[in-house]
Order: structure tokens, then C-alpha cells, then sequence
């Protein structure tokens, strides 16, 4: 047997107190005094049977507020999921101002947006410049995700673009899965300048572990600017331009497919895609069983309460 909380039990022990208290008089001043010898002697055991049980009721009912309840045991679920990484592109680039109020910012609304329409799904973030980063691995956490997204930011990773580690990454934190639709969605508005892998090699990597990667190029606008170091006026992106040809390559690999998102639409496009994949069940931890067995300790703890009480106010006659 197990107790919710069985520290409740002092809420019952307090009305004992108080019960028993007014039930012995005690603390009362006599409102009239009556002489002893006009008062038969009542040789009746009720007073002390309807004391007993009050306290057997009182206790009872302290006994049901800790919330008794039997383990019945453990009862296995199955949930159906896709297993989705975001490869997060983190450059000083994404600060670009073509969306409002720039690339980076716009890319982790619609990720947000995605996320809260798949509460099954299992979702992870990787975060890349020059380094890449788990930010978070797969989970299911709805809460967790949407505070880890709030927490992409630029500035930490140094300057580049590694799209061949970051998507290597992924493809390692996916390739244990045992879901069937394994899907990476690179958002990068750059071209892949430094790292170990290549971008190919990983998209190789990929097809190998049945994983597609759906390539979004961000941006896009050879006006686009973004802020200078230090928040004193802007510049124009150097270079600008998102390498389309290897993202296309890289989604063709991996039988994923690949977009130019010069605004969100592209993004929903993406989106909406993964909505129609088939999902998996994967069968998740055991959840405890309980019988909840308070309710009986509490009507029968009332009922001789209630009992007590009756008795007490109709049955017990003093003559005078």
C-alpha cells in the first residue's frame, strides 16, 4: 500500500482534537448549577460507547486523507512518432534583416509553430556555425522544446558555416532510432566553408541510415543586411549567396526534398510535407497502475461520525 500524502492524516487528528474536546466538555463553564443529589446517576455505558466510536470514525477519516492506494503494477503504452532533427544554422548571417525581424528569429517561430502541432513527434536541435552543437536531443518534452528554441541564439560558435559536421551530428543522434521516418531539416542561408565532413559525405552517411534531409535555403535577398558588431548601423552580407546546388544535392541523396524559402511559406511548405509521413509506434516507459482504496476508509469513518453524533443527541437522555 501506498499514500499520496500522508502527512494530510494531521487534518483528521486535528478534528479528533476538537471533536473530543467539545465532546467532554471540556474548557465549558455550567451555564446552571443543579445539586448533586437531584441528579440520577446514569449507570449507562452509551456516553463512553459513543466516545469510541467517534474516535474510530475520526481516525478513519484521518486515514483516508493521506490517499491510501494499492499498486495494481506497470501497464506499457504505445505512442506513433517521427523523429525530427533541426539542424540550425547560427551565423551572423541569420541575423539578416529580409524577415522581420530577421532570418533566425522568423525560422524559430515556424519551428515553434511545427512543434506544438506534433505533441507525439520526438524532436531534437542542433545548433552550427563554425562548431556544431547539440542544443537539445530527441525528445517528446513540449515545454523543454519550446524553451530550448527560445534559446538559439548567434555568437557562440564562432564564424563559418559547417554544414557537413552539423548534419554528421545528426545523423549520429538519429541513427539509433528505432522510428521508421528519421528526417533532419537544415535551415542555413550560407555555403558550407569549414569542417572535417563534407556535406555530401554526410548526406551519404544519411542514406545509408534511411534518414531524409529536407534542405531549406533562408533568404536569399542580395539586399539584405544585418546589424554591425557592436549595434552601430548595418552591412550588407558578404558573398550573400545560399549555395542551392549542394542543399538540392544533399535532399536528392537522402530522397528528401529542398526549398528556397525567401519568406516563411517555404518553411510551411516543409512542414506540411512531414505531416503526411507514416508514423511509428514505438513503445515507451511503464506507467505505475493504482486502486484507489481512500473512499472506503472516508464513508466509514463519516457513517460511524455521523452515528456518534445521532446517537449523542437523541439516544443519550440524563434524567434530572
Amino acid at each position: 500500500m501506498e499514500f499520496k500524502n500522508i502527512y494530510f492524516a494531521i487534518w483528521g487528528i486535528l478534528g479528533l482534537i476538537f471533536w473530543a474536546i467539545g465532546y467532554l466538555y471540556l474548557f465549558k463553564t455550567p451555564q446552571v448549577y443543579i445539586p448533586k443529589k437531584y441528579i440520577k446517576k446514569a449507570t449507562s455505558l452509551i456516553p463512553i460507547f459513543i466516545f469510541v466510536i467517534g474516535i474510530i470514525g475520526w481516525l478513519l477519516i484521518s486515514f483516508s486523507l493521506t490517499g491510501p492506494r494499492r499498486p495494481l503494477g506497470f501497464v506499457k503504452s504505445n505512442i506513433e512518432v517521427n523523429d525530427i532533427m533541426f539542424v540550425v544554422d547560427v551565423s551572423r548571417s541569420m541575423l539578416a534583416d529580409d524577415f522581420k525581424p530577421n532570418r533566425l528569429e522568423a525560422a524559430k517561430r515556424k519551428i515553434a509553430e511545427f512543434v506544438s502541432l506534433r505533441p507525439t513527434d520526438r524532436i531534437g536541435i542542433i545548433i552550427f556555425s563554425e562548431k556544431a552543437f547539440t542544443l537539445l536531443p530527441l525528445s517528446t518534452d513540449l515545454d523543454l522544446i519550446q524553451r530550448i528554441i527560445d534559446e538559439i541564439k548567434i555568437g557562440f560558435l564562432g564564424s563559418g558555416t559547417n554544414i557537413g559536421d552539423a548534419l554528421g551530428l545528426g545523423v549520429g543522434r538519429l541513427a539509433q532510432s528505432m522510428a521508421k521516418n528519421k528526417v533532419i531539416i537544415l535551415l542555413t542561408d550560407g555555403v558550407s566553408n569549414v569542417g572535417v565532413m563534407t556535406p555530401t559525405q554526410a548526406a551519404e552517411q544519411a542514406a545509408d541510415e534511411g534518414i531524409k534531409i529536407y534542405t531549406i535555403g533562408v533568404g536569399g535577398n542580395k539586399n539584405a543586411r544585418i546589424p554591425v558588431s557592436g549595434g552601430f548601423g548595418y552591412q550588407y552580407i558578404p558573398g550573400g549567396s545560399i549555395d542551392m546546388k549542394t542543399l538540392r544535392s544533399i535532399s536528392k541523396l537522402t530522397k528528401g526534398k529542398s526549398y528556397q524559402a525567401g519568406n516563411e511559406t517555404a518553411l510551411k511548405e516543409v512542414l506540411t510535407e512531414i505531416e503526411s509521413l507514416e508514423k511509428t509506434k514505438i513503445e515507451t516507459s511503464g506507467k505505475m497502475i493504482y486502486e484507489e482504496i481512500y473512499f472506503k476508509y472516508l464513508f466509514w469513518g463519516v457513517l460511524l461520525l455521523l452515528m456518534a453524533e445521532l446517537t449523542r443527541k437523541f439516544g443519550q437522555k440524563e434524567g434530572v
